[in-house]
């Protein structure tokens, strides 16, 4: 489907730490449209790799919409591709010292039609809530993907 519309996607992973990366890429043909992406669990890397300003982790932290909004546009201009998917979240067992809850992720997309983010709470234990997060972050990928070919479709050319 991402071939047949002659896009290419990207991802930025802290939770899920390569998971969707891997699930994207156990589909054959994914070469034709995934560019690559980048594990981005410390702040740092974040801040330096994806460009994700230090006061919005200052602001609302790693595990926040903003942030999971900054990363997928920093992956998206880093590789310079249409679509690019980031996710961010509390994995578990413990918290991170907030008073986040275990298990809430943030899954964002930032595309050529615009970007948004979606709010999750995982109830499973760590791999199941990595899993999880990965599994829905690649159905948003799909369902961004059909609904911008029908909005490319529908406008007269």
């Amino acid at each position: 489907m991402l071939a047949g519309e002659r896009l290419t996607v990207s991802v930025a992973e802290s939770c899920t730490g390569g998971l969707l990366g891997s699930l994207i890429t156990d589909r054959p043909g994914s070469s034709a449209y995934f560019i690559g992406g980048l594990i981005a669990y410390a702040d740092q890397v974040k801040r330096d790799e994806l460009g994700v300003p230090a006061s919005l982790l200052t602001r609302h932290g790693a595990v926040s919409r903003e942030v999971a909004v900054a990363m997928a546009q920093g992956a998206k201009a880093r590789f310079g591709t249409t679509l690019a998917v980031s996710t961010t979240g509390i994995a578990g067992p413990d918290s991170d010292g907030s008073n986040k809850p275990v298990g809430l992720t943030f899954i964002a997309i930032a595309s050529e039609w615009g970007s948004r983010c979606e709010e999750y709470t995982f109830t499973g234990n760590r791999w199941s809530n990595r899993r999880q997060a990965a599994e829905q972050a690649l159905q948003l990928m799909i369902d961004e993907v059909r609904a911008g070919a029908g909005r490319q479709r529908s406008q007269p050319a």
